[in-house]
């Protein structure tokens, strides 16, 4: 499960900017850095007593304005994004986002890695009712994708979303993209970008992650290990019936 495949640092903190200058507010990166990777209410929502007489949403639909606006940074695919998700969706292998953002805006930036077609669900702010730091977004796409943690990996650039995925009991990834790696020291690796990311190697653990033995040595209902025709990765099912994914020996 992903959420950081387009570069859009860049844009939203213009937005924030614009935001609180407008307003006679000064903005700093500490500031800034209160946002990333979390829902725009919720962090909205520990400054507007900043700004008073303005609600939480007036303020939110007011910087969502500004993201589109002619000075606003374009947003760009994360190097290696489009070649990773093409790889995966050709595999099988189930691909959620869980997103911060807005279903709207989460669609239109997919189409910069592919298009939303390529992932099995999609879980937005909208579709949550705490955002990261906490798990119900992870948990959500979990249900979705019909797997359990253990079977799971994500792929953040921002200190929440490695706190909910891990709250949530997944495997996760780091991406330098925002912060650097001392920043992203929670999560299980970190990497500058999403070249050269090799699913079969991260799934056979040779990336790094550690995973359960027992996943692949105890039975799941009435099934029992296979493995998918003409390759040397075991294949398992977390439930009958659900989506089968690749698992480490």
């Amino acid at each position: 499960m992903t959420s950081p495949m387009n570069r859009t640092t860049d844009r939203s903190r213009a937005a924030w900017t614009r935001l609180f200058t407008t307003h006679g507010l000064p903005c700093d990166d500490a500031l800034l850095a209160t946002f990333v990777g979390r829902r725009g209410q919720e962090s909205l929502a520990e400054h507007v007593h900043l700004l008073p007489g303005h609600s939480v949403d007036e303020l939110f639909d007011e910087a969502c304005g500004y993201l589109d606006g002619p000075d606003s940074p374009p947003p760009y695919p994360v190097p290696g994004a489009a070649e990773l998700i093409a790889r995966l969706h050709a595999d099988g292998v189930p691909i959620a986002v869980v997103t911060s953002g807005l279903r709207e805006h989460a669609t239109a930036l997919l189409e910069l890695v592919g298009g939303a077609g390529l992932f099995k669900a999609l879980i937005t702010a909208e579709d949550v009712a705490v955002g990261k730091p906490y798990p119900e977004g992870y948990l959500a796409g979990l249900a979705a994708l019909g797997v359990e943690p253990a079977y799971a990996v994500a792929f953040e650039d921002a200190p929440a979303g490695i706190a909910a995925a891990k709250a949530a009991g997944l495997r996760c990834i780091g991406i330098t993209t925002t912060h650097d790696a001392e920043a992203l020291d929670a999560a299980d690796r970190a990497v500058a970008d999403l070249t050269g990311i090799n699913w079969h190697q991260l799934a056979y653990d040779r990336g790094g992650l550690r995973w359960p033995r027992s996943l692949m040595t105890r039975p799941v209902g009435n099934r029992r290990p296979g493995r998918r025709p003409g390759s040397p990765w075991p294949v398992r099912c977390p439930t009958p019936g659900a989506t089968c994914c690749w698992s480490p020996p």
